[in-house]
């Protein structure tokens, strides 16, 4: 069970504020599945971590995500805390990468307060997915349904509700990213849209 994402990359979004435990954990897991993580974020430099209200350690930042594109990772995660996420969905570019993972049909995990990014990117709608309690109204307004569950899963986001959640969390991350239905499923309905678009034409 060691390699089930060998060869793989996996893009962490994230920036000041990220609440420590959401990005250290999912990150091991990841490697211990085989996969090369790598931290993208608004600058370069380091980021600064939290642990609650609480500064905790510094993580190197490998990639600005003004210069991140989907097409080079094999799915995306975002981890919460409040501060990050909020810097991140006021970013144009972070927004647009988060948004491409979907477009792309590409996995994505998000825990805690890391769905307003998704909220931003306006790729919630139809989908069921959880988060910490506060964001559940942006969710519902967004066009999603909100659920309070450990980890929630559809078609390929996955997400959970607090640092408590990250055992399940960081288990259904691995089996999602080994997965690659959602791929196919994503080329499918690519290729539905191109075939309405030519018979349109």
């Amino acid at each position: 069970m060691a390699n089930e994402l060998r060869g793989r990359k996996i893009a962490f979004l994230a920036t000041d504020g990220v609440e420590q435990v959401e990005l250290t954990e999912p990150w091991k897991a990841i490697k211990a599945a085989g996969a090369q993580p790598e931290l993208i974020s608004l600058k370069p430099g380091k980021i600064q971590g939290v642990n609650g209200m609480d500064k905790a350690d510094s993580f190197p930042v490998d990639r600005v995500v003004s210069e991140a594109r989907a097409e080079d990772y094999d799915a995306l995660v975002l981890p919460g805390g409040v501060a990050n996420p909020d810097f991140l969905r006021t970013n144009p570019d972070a927004v647009r990468f988060a948004k491409s993972f979907f477009q792309a049909g590409k996995p994505v995990g998000a825990i805690c307060h890391g769905p307003w990014s998704l909220v931003e990117a306006d790729v919630v709608r139809g989908r069921t997915l959880t988060s910490w309690p506060s964001l559940r109204t942006d969710i519902r307004n967004a066009g999603g349904t909100w659920v309070d569950r450990e980890v929630q899963t559809d078609n390929g986001l996955v997400t959970s509700r607090k640092p408590d959640d990250l055992p399940a969390f960081c288990r259904k991350i691995v089996e999602e990213f080994a997965e690659g239905h959602h791929r196919l499923q994503a080329q499918m309905v690519a290729g539905a849209g191109q075939g309405a678009e030519a018979r349109q034409g």
